[in-house]
């Protein structure tokens, strides 16, 4: 190779280059994503858990979407009170005291009040033994399956089981709600911590059949709901629910339940 064709290999390498350099700059201007910067420092506030116990699909949805005015500053049920502090800051805007939620197991079946309905020798795992007869080996079919699945995805150990029941430790509990999305019977609810009286029952059977399955059931009765100052409390699916942001915490419900199925807590 002579000296001329080198150097018309250098130019021509240099021509290439800088038209990709051209059309990189172009590219670059046409493709630019606006950074918001709000949205970058709400982003590093936020724990990382990337949980979803947000309603969104990580932390970084919902940094953009607080940025955006979409979601409160208190969006992080992780994070609580100091992080939504940081990011009402950020956002330029007060918060006030938010309350703290825990996840709560709506069922009392523990081995000694509830019935067997078949003996169960398949993995250890709810989601798995759902998929069984009935949904369930106990004859409460609505109940906790005991084997454990909310306690594996439970990053802060919150969870485990006694006598074949889901029992949450409160003290433990960020409200995350990854036990929430495991569940197949739809137990666990996220409610306020400070809430004094819970109904520990899911099932949906009517009385006489809740009962033989289960001595610790909703039969449905009702008087919880007639008897509510408050209308705190609803009738669903044979089951009493209770609407926190209206209860005052008066403990009638408790009193007049003769099943005895809501408790007091706290």
């Amino acid at each position: 190779m002579n000296t001329v064709e080198i150097i018309t290999a250098i130019i021509v390498i240099a021509i290439i280059a800088l038209i990709i350099g051209i059309i990189l700059s172009i590219a670059e201007k046409v493709f630019k994503v606006e950074v918001d910067e709000k949205e970058v420092a709400i982003r590093e506030e936020l724990p990382g858990s990337n949980c979803g116990g947000c309603g969104f699909a990580g932390c970084d949805a919902l940094a953009a979407a607080i940025a955006k005015g979409e979601a409160p500053v208190s969006g992080c049920p992780v994070g609580g009170q100091p992080v939504a502090e940081k990011i009402a800051e950020i956002m330029g805007q007060e918060v006030g005291e938010i309350e703290r939620k825990v996840a709560y197991v709506k069922c009392d079946g523990f081995c000694d009040n509830r019935e067997t309905d078949y003996n169960y020798f398949g993995i250890d795992d709810c989601v798995y033994a759902a998929k069984m007869p009935g949904s369930s080996p106990y004859a409460c079919k609505f109940g906790c399956l005991g084997f454990g699945s909310c306690v594996k995805v439970c990053d802060q150990q919150a969870l485990r089981i006694i006598d074949k029941k889901a029992v949450v430790d409160e003290n433990l509990c960020i409200a995350c709600g990854k036990c929430l999305k495991v569940c197949p019977h739809n137990l666990i609810e996220l409610i306020p911590a400070d809430s004094k009286f819970r109904v520990q029952c899911s099932s949906e059977a009517k009385g006489k059949e809740v009962k033989n399955a289960c001595t610790s059931g909703c039969i449905g009765c009702s008087l919880c709901v007639k008897n509510c100052p408050s209308d705190a409390i609803i009738f669903d699916n044979n089951i009493a629910k209770i609407d926190y942001s209206k209860c005052i915490q008066c403990g009638t419900c408790a009193e007049k339940c003769p099943a005895k199925i809501i408790k007091v807590y706290n």
